[in-house]
């Protein structure tokens, strides 16, 4: 257990670069390196992960963690791989929350303005591999018009839910099982579905009970980062609209911050969802900001740890099913969707401004999209640049 902990937790303290690049640290780790597992093991867990909604990443190193020590193995895996870039997002909260307004200072207008060149790559690079034919780019684009005129977060869940049935009427006869390997059963079909049915539950009730106990904000936080978790399919980068929608506009926590944040996010080692631990401290008053960051963190990350232990004895079967991987082609073109309505408001609207500030971003994109320049660096380049040029 201890070196479960301490292999990830090195991990999360030099893992830049986004979901691809953690799968490339995990290969060369655990099957070049420490030989956990062969590579066609490693091939079908990043297939069952890419497969279910959440983020792929975190939820490999979970698999690896469960593969290797069991549950208890799979929690200090995702605990040492979270922990050093929860921390920093904590802790940064906590600086904005008592430096008072910092809304119009130069480096946190030049982390917003990385942010909207970060997500613009990503909703470029989704559509070339989400979107390759026209009936996908116009389900991405039917949803985009969808969103940005009547924008909510049942919207997103309907646009996903539309995205999914036009997959399946569309892609039923063309979708493949992806060739890989066998994976062994190594936990009951009947626990499984135990925590397959705790998902559903928790997906569904949650929002009820909020429905009953409106005034429960605990349980309304929940509930929000409880369903942005459950509902990111394609990458990291589509919980941004997820939690836009349910943070910013109900006023927990204001644009500039939430964009600021997100800009940082990406200077930093680890998982992308750890923006989660942000926002909870950002949205909490008072000495319990550090609880709700954990909160936060915990509820974002509960529906993947549900869906991976109750997936796992079931993916021999699920695999095969042209019908799910049919779903998962349009609900992944509804997601490039989303990103876009995103990429447009707030990121967009928010934050560019006039000329400045468009020449600002239109160069983070250069590079980052031909400069091939690190997320990481372009954060901490961007920061610098912003408090120096429109500080």
């Amino acid at each position: 257990m201890k070196e479960i902990f301490l292999t990830f937790l090195r991990l999360g303290c030099y893992a830049f670069g986004g979901p691809t690049a953690h799968m490339g640290y995990y290969f060369e780790e655990f099957v070049r390196r420490q030989k956990w597992l062969s590579e066609a093991d490693y091939a079908d867990t990043v297939a069952l992960c890419q497969f279910l909604p959440g983020p792929s990443s975190s939820q490999v190193g979970f698999a690896i963690g469960l593969r290797r020590g069991g549950i208890a193995g799979a929690f200090l895996a995702w605990i040492g791989f979270t922990l050093p870039s929860a921390i920093l997002m904590i802790s940064l909260a906590l600086g904005l929350k008592y430096a008072g307004d910092l809304s119009e200072a130069g480096w946190v207008t030049g982390l917003k303005l990385v942010a909207v060149a970060v997500v613009a790559n990503a909703s470029w690079n989704m559509a070339k591999s989400l979107c390759p034919d026209r009936s996908r780019a116009t389900i991405a684009v039917i949803v985009t018009i969808g969103l940005l005129l009547a924008d909510s977060p049942l919207y997103q869940l309907l646009a996903i839910l539309f995205g999914a049935l036009a997959g399946l009427f569309l892609y039923q006869k063309e979708a493949e099982p992806p060739a890989s390997p066998h994976v062994p059963e190594t936990r009951s079909k009947k626990s499984g579905a135990l925590y397959l049915a705790a998902f559903f539950t928790l997906l569904f009730g949650l929002p009820a009970a909020s429905h009953f106990l409106p005034d429960n904000q605990e349980l309304e936080i929940g509930t929000s980062f409880y369903q942005a978790g459950s509902l990111v399919f394609g990458g990291g980068h589509v919980v941004l609209p997820l939690l836009e929608s349910s943070t910013v506009q109900r006023g927990w926590i204001d644009e500039s911050s939430f964009l600021a944040g997100y800009g940082a996010a990406q200077a930093l080692p680890g998982p992308l969802f750890a923006f989660s631990a942000f926002l909870g401290t950002a949205m909490t008053n008072g000495p319990q900001g550090i609880a709700g960051g954990v909160f936060s963190l915990i509820m974002i990350y509960l529906p993947a740890w549900l869906l991976v232990l109750g997936a796992i004895p079931f993916w021999e079967r699920i695999r095969t099913i042209k019908g799910a991987r049919a779903v998962l082609m349009g609900a992944n073109a509804a997601v490039v969707g989303l990103l876009f309505a995103a990429l447009y408001d707030p990121i967009w609207t928010g934050t560019i401004k006039g000329n400045a500030t468009f020449c600002f971003g239109l160069a983070a994109f250069l590079a980052l999209r031909i400069w091939k320049m690190p997320p990481w660096l372009l954060a901490a380049t961007g920061a610098i640049l912003g408090q120096l040029l429109l500080g």
